[in-house]
């Protein structure tokens, strides 16, 4: 019998007030039993987030350690990713799950992998909305087709089949991740899209699995004219530099990634 990884789910956390305590809720008993812990990482957000992640915690009981983080500063979606990457290595973790807090993904999309454990195939699993078997939800056909032109490019530019570039589900293997080749990543909302640049130019084995996708009165922190034009950037960079463009410091004014464990709750029974 093959014995039970250790899987972290790390949900990344950033304003997400009305939404954390419904993704808290995806964690039922059918799902939980793939994972050895989850954290919740906030990334100083300004509303009321981490209380209503604390009062989950007092009137729920949980099946597996749950651990509410706040990082010491902003450090951007890519740096709370940084954060947890580096949880998952220290604490001997063998894969780790992400899935934003705000809702728009569900982890039940996983539970066939995670089932059937197919992820041990891969070097990363990347939820894919765009994809045939994927579905969306209250997306617009604008940002549908942007992010489908985007796809295009990516596949051209690394010569591999890309059929999405940042969606909130993911699965890294940490061993991979040990190198901590990210680490000098931009903190900014594109992170996932170097991610997947680094990946291919480090040929890891990636799967695009198809899953669902909700808007249902998200904020977005994305402008989308300015993330174009930085993705655009990107790409050019990555074309003419390809391993001096990953291996080189993006990412210059932060060095540590600190934060404080604010409330653990231990599994129950």
């Amino acid at each position: 019998m093959k014995k039970n990884n250790r899987i972290l789910l790390f949900i990344p956390m950033y304003n997400c007030e009305s939404q954390i305590a419904q993704v808290l809720n995806q964690l039922n008993d059918n799902i939980v039993k793939y994972f050895t812990e989850v954290i919740i990482i906030n990334n100083i957000s300004n509303d009321n987030s981490e209380k209503v992640v604390l009062q989950f915690f007092e009137k729920n009981c949980t099946k597996l350690p749950m651990t509410l983080i706040r990082n010491n500063e902003n450090y951007n979606l890519g740096g709370s990713h940084k954060v947890a990457f580096d949880y998952a290595i220290k604490n001997y973790f063998d894969y780790i799950i992400i899935l934003h807090g705000d809702n728009q993904g569900s982890i039940e999309d996983f539970k066939s992998i995670l089932e059937n454990r197919l992820y041990e195939k891969y070097d990363c699993v990347l939820g894919s909305r765009f994809m045939k078997g994927s579905k969306t939800i209250n997306y617009s056909k604008a940002r549908i087709f942007g992010n489908k032109c985007f796809n295009l490019l990516f596949t051209i530019v690394t010569w591999k089949k890309i059929s999405d570039l940042g969606s909130g589900l993911n699965i890294y293997k940490v061993n991979t991740l040990k190198s901590k080749y990210y680490i000098y990543f931009p903190n900014a909302l594109y992170f996932n899209d170097i991610m997947i640049l680094a990946s291919c130019y480090y040929k890891h084995k990636i799967l695009f699995y198809p899953i669902s996708w909700r808007e249902e009165g998200q904020i977005s922190n994305i402008k989308l004219y300015s993330f174009s034009k930085a993705l655009l950037k990107i790409l050019t960079k990555y074309i003419f530099l390809r391993g001096k463009y990953i291996e080189s410091n993006m990412c210059p004014n932060i060095k540590k990634y600190e934060y404080e464990i604010i409330k653990r709750k231990e599994a129950q029974k």
